[in-house]
């Protein structure tokens, strides 16, 4: 529902309690409802839409730096590869080329440990698998919100629609009604922002 809907709405109830649809400025009265329900339904969809956006970053992040850590270890294991055959020493060579090949055989030891790990950075096999799960988790996190968001904003369109429905048919019974689910999208939304994965559905 757009938030456009809802303030015809208000204005149709306002208009309502003018032409004696309801009593006692019932239709003043759900106008008010209305506008109460339209304003946390527009704060409710801002936060789904900033959830769904930063749920997709963080989704982008995570398969970024997996195929950055993938990257690292096939390196890793080329390093190490290569390091294993040139400690195999051929006995005929000279000392002098000898030492070449140990030096380059450690040389290339070492570069597979930093690709391995590499706290200075943050780039290292370790510390991108540490970041990738971080990003997951921010993932998984914002997605829940976002689900909750659209449950809340839901709850909240059908308040609006039950609300103005009670100022045709003059049934308070609705406006009631309205009031308790617009409560419910109200408490929904406020899980969303604060502990998303506290409820699932």
């Amino acid at each position: 529902m757009e938030i456009r809907e809802a303030q015809e709405m208000v204005e149709e109830a306002g208009e309502g309690g003018h032409h004696g649809h309801g009593e006692g400025g019932h239709g003043k009265r759900i106008a008010i409802l209305i506008s109460v329900l339209a304003c946390m339904l527009a704060v409710i969809e801002m936060g789904g839409k900033s959830a769904q956006h930063n749920s997709m970053s963080a989704n982008i992040e995570a398969s970024n730096l997996w195929a950055f850590f993938q990257a690292k270890t096939i390196r890793m294991t080329l390093m190490r590869a290569g390091s294993d055959f040139m400690l195999n020493v051929p006995q005929d060579l000279p000392a002098d080329k000898a030492a070449a090949w140990k030096k380059m055989a450690d040389t290339w030891k070492s570069e597979a440990a930093r690709f391995d790990s590499e706290p200075e950075t943050r780039e290292g096999r370790k510390e991108l698998m540490a970041r990738a799960k971080e990003a997951e988790k921010r993932r998984d996190l914002t997605l829940a919100a976002y689900h909750l968001f659209e449950y809340a904003a839901a709850a909240l369109q059908i308040a609006i629609v039950l609300a103005a429905a009670s100022v045709t048919t003059n049934v308070m019974a609705l406006a009631f009604g309205a009031g308790g689910l617009g409560l419910v999208g109200v408490v929904i939304g406020m899980i969303g922002w604060f502990a998303p994965t506290a409820i699932h559905f």
